[in-house]
């Protein structure tokens, strides 16, 4: 016999309402995720003085790591039963992450920024941690400990190099 698939219960067998809040949760961290690509790399490609080299490797290799963590969030959200980003407009209304146009950000400015961002990233993997606890999503909760250490580690480094 066929098994029916019921629209009211999600496969994943949550709890509709947490899918909904979870989904939520976790687009706007994958929005923020994106706009926190797009500055890693502006700086990365914008970066100048004494510490150039060294500097420029090291956001490239944040903005690798940033943008590797991108497709598991989605597909996080799509295995529960939600829906994710759709487009570049919705991103920019979703993200908290500020952009930054500026023409002229030297580079310790740089470093503090992204510093900040990476923080405020963590504080809010924070947030849709405790949500998952709260809906019993353990999978989502196990991979946000992944990526709350990575932005941890990028804090990390950028607050070494900065100093």
């Amino acid at each position: 016999m066929r098994a029916v698939n019921d629209p009211a219960k999600p496969a994943s067998g949550l709890n509709p309402k947490g899918v909904a809040e979870i989904s939520k949760g976790l687009t706007a961290i994958l929005a923020d995720l994106f706009a926190l690509y797009v500055k890693t790399k502006n700086f990365h490609w914008h970066m100048s003085g004494a510490h150039f080299r060294d500097y420029h490797l090291l956001l490239d290799e944040q903005s690798a790591q940033i943008l590797a963590t991108t497709d598991p969030i989605a597909e996080r959200v799509r295995k529960i039963g939600g829906t994710t980003l759709r487009s570049i407009g919705q991103i920019a209304r979703l993200q908290r992450a500020a952009d930054n146009d500026n023409d002229n950000v030297g580079a310790q400015d740089m470093l503090a920024e992204l510093l900040t961002d990476n923080q405020r990233l963590a504080e809010n993997l924070r947030s849709a941690h405790s949500l998952c606890d709260e809906y019993r999503d353990t999978a989502s909760a196990s991979l946000i400990e992944d990526w709350i250490d990575e932005a941890e580690q990028r804090v990390w480094f950028l607050a070494e190099t900065g100093r």
